[in-house]
């Protein structure tokens, strides 16, 4: 990496608790919703508008996975520049909103604990909370996750 990218990669030192960070966004179309479902999450109520109808959510909904899948993409390409990619240890992730097709979702995130490794120094443990939110900034997802970030003396 070199240029004004590499200048904008976040190392482990960056990342201080209660820094916070802020996604573009995406909207979900319903041919995605549908697509998506089709290949990793096949229920009704993700793939039929009649079926979804009758269902617990009462519409059609995207899957909690493409909701997931979407606040990745995010996070990686507008809202955690860390050195090396985003590259997660483990984590705890909840839906308390559905996603519906023409929903515009983004994400804000911010570092909740930064700990170095005690045997790895080129590296640090950091959690980071992110929401994400629908375009009326109710959150459909919150996720903690832990990740694997180099510490500013590995990059030499």
């Amino acid at each position: 990496m070199t240029g004004k990218d590499a200048e904008t990669r976040l190392y482990f030192e960056d990342l201080e608790v209660g820094r916070r960070f802020t996604t573009g966004s995406v909207t979900m179309e319903l041919d995605a919703i549908k697509a998506f479902a089709a290949s990793f999450d096949p229920q009704p109520f993700h793939l039929d508008e009649e079926a979804a109808s009758a269902s617990f959510f009462g519409g059609l909904v995207a899957s909690g996975w493409h909701t997931a899948s979407v606040t990745m993409r995010l996070l990686v390409t507008s809202g955690l520049p860390i050195a090396g990619g985003v590259i997660g240890a483990g984590g705890d992730i909840v839906w308390p909103r559905a996603v519906r097709p023409g929903d515009t979702l983004s994400v804000v995130s911010e570092v909740v604990a930064a700990k170095p490794s005690a045997s790895r120094p080129e590296r640090g443990m950091v959690t980071v909370r992110s929401e994400t939110l629908n375009q009326d900034g109710e959150v459909v997802q919150i996720m903690t996750a832990r990740l694997v970030v180099p510490t500013r003396g590995s990059a030499r």
